[in-house]
């Protein structure tokens, strides 16, 4: 099984969270904290015992991830005790399975509360992956309504940032489970009048409007366009927001092929490239062709709304990760966690196994803060160098991916002998050598991030290009001084703009 997630938050500081497991005397207290905010949310008694959790995957290899889609704004909850973070975390320090986890999360909300807007999670171990959507019922109204589906085991699946579960089926207890009035709680608020195998999650709990569709589904065609195996061009107007009533695009389909673990890496980078939405064809994309936007979303000119594409690749994720779930091996040495520390396209994700027992220095949160810049902290390492990249992107960024490819090849190269060299162990023995593995590997990518920042700043000061050779080598003087640098200007496509918006007042005469 293979998850992924990118934390999209506008400035936040992303960092790897590690949580101890053990024994827990009786009447010994869990405190809540909120996801977002760190704010104090309350208690509830812990458990007898916890599992280790690193990130979002605990060390039995369940992992549980979340998209927010708000919904029906009547029905957020602010008297619930949990929010979709503590949640997530609550729920894997107690969940050996994703059926266990789906249970947890939802008896945990009934009894005290969910205060977060409507949300998406993923829930997955090595056996079966789930989606389930959730929203409250408004202030004081109890226990949510949620609706959980299975993905088939030969099948892929995507949520961002809208409500996937439209018709589900009512009667498959064991690939569908659902609050009992999900239904009966949409008609009393007039959401939903019809018949019950009928009825949408979707529909009635998040209506689909144009953000919806062009800023949220439209990432989930990308990827089943890329990997699906259905003609997706017949869903194209509704995943841009110009048929909202046209046919939604199911929640799971058949890939075209088995997909790796680097390609959902490497689906993680979209930007909508070959499809109607790519935003690397017209100025928006500044002189060095930039496939990104500055936020916010929608802007204004001459009074007129206008709006930015949301790829799945964006600046502002805080981190990314990729997580590997193996059935077939000890879960100490099944479970991965690809991780990055910004936007998927401009990191190497490091292999973090879930026996790790600390966060990597460089991912802790105890390295670094959204207000204190860290040479040793992945986010502002990497951070660094992206901010560098983006505004020469077409001159820069072939370094970067050299360096990023370069070892995300290497760590996959080295995974099966790592993995053999683990399983000739005691356990004991794996767990040291794998937490000692992922540490030396965040390390190692490190090191590489400063030499490509130390690179990039040498080799391009002052909108110049120092040559090199095929090796990589300075070309120098005979007597060892530079030779005359490169200065490579803007781009012809840009250079023909500026020709067109100024006429001859650049012309030579």
């Amino acid at each position: 099984m293979i998850v992924t997630y990118s934390s999209d938050d506008y400035g936040a500081y992303g960092f790897l969270f590690y949580q101890k497991g053990g024994k827990h005397q009786p009447g010994e207290m869990r405190k809540l904290y909120h996801y977002e905010s760190n704010n104090y949310l309350g208690e509830i008694p812990e458990a007898d015992s916890t599992f280790a959790v690193i990130g979002l995957t605990n060390e039995h290899q369940v992992t549980i991830h979340e998209t927010t889609w708000g919904g029906r704004e009547e029905l957020a909850d602010s008297t619930g005790l949990f929010d979709y973070g503590s949640l997530m975390q609550v729920t894997l320090q107690r969940a050996r399975t994703a059926r266990e986890a789906l249970k947890i999360m939802t008896d945990l909300v009934a009894q005290y509360g969910y205060q977060s807007e409507g949300e998406s999670f993923t829930i997955a171990d090595p056996n079966e992956v789930w989606v389930m959507d959730m929203i409250g019922k408004g202030p004081g109204g109890g226990a949510p309504v949620w609706a959980a589906v299975r993905i088939p085991d030969d099948c892929i699946s995507g949520h961002a940032n809208q409500s996937r579960i439209h018709q589900f089926p009512l009667k498959d207890k064991e690939n569908c489970i659902y609050s009992k009035d999900v239904i009966t709680f949409a008609k009393k608020k007039g959401y939903f009048s019809g018949k019950d195998k009928d009825f949408s999650f979707a529909d009635a709990y998040n209506p689909l409007d144009f953000g919806g569709a062009r800023y949220c589904e439209a990432r989930v065609w990308s990827f089943f366009n890329k990997w699906g195996s259905e003609d997706m061009s017949k869903y194209l107007k509704y995943a841009m927001g110009e048929d909202l009533n046209a046919e939604p695009f199911p929640l799971y389909m058949k890939p075209k092929k088995l997909l790796s673990v680097q390609d959902v890496k490497d689906m993680m980078r979209d930007h909508y490239e070959g499809t109607p939405m790519e935003i690397q064809s017209d100025l928006g994309m500044g002189p060095w062709e930039m496939p990104y936007r500055p936020t916010p979303l929608t802007w204004e000119v001459d009074g007129k709304k206008y709006f930015n594409e949301r790829p799945i690749s964006t600046q502002q994720a805080s981190c990314i990760y990729v997580a590997q779930m193996r059935s077939w091996l000890p879960d100490y040495v099944g479970g991965v966690l690809w991780f990055g520390n910004d936007d998927a396209n401009m990191v190497a994700m490091v292999p973090i196994y879930c026996c790790t027992v600390d966060a990597p220095e460089c991912f802790n949160e105890r390295t670094g803060d959204t207000f204190t810049f860290s040479f040793k902290s992945a986010y502002w390492m990497q951070n660094w160098v992206a901010n560098m990249v983006y505004l020469r992107y077409s001159l820069l960024f072939p370094e970067l991916a050299k360096v990023r490819d370069g070892l995300e090849s290497e760590f996959n190269r080295l995974q099966p002998e790592v993995e053999k060299n683990a399983l000739s162990m005691t356990e004991a023995e794996a767990r040291k050598y794998l937490s000692n593995y992922s540490y030396m590997q965040s390390a190692k990518m490190m090191d590489a991030w400063m030499n490509l920042a130390q690179h990039i700043v040498v080799r391009y000061n002052d909108m110049a290009q120092k040559k090199m050779d095929e090796n990589g080598q300075w070309l120098k003087t005979p007597g060892g001084n530079q030779v005359p640098v490169s200065r490579p200007g803007y781009p012809e496509r840009y250079r023909k703009a500026i020709v067109k918006e100024t006429g001859d007042k650049y012309l030579i005469k």
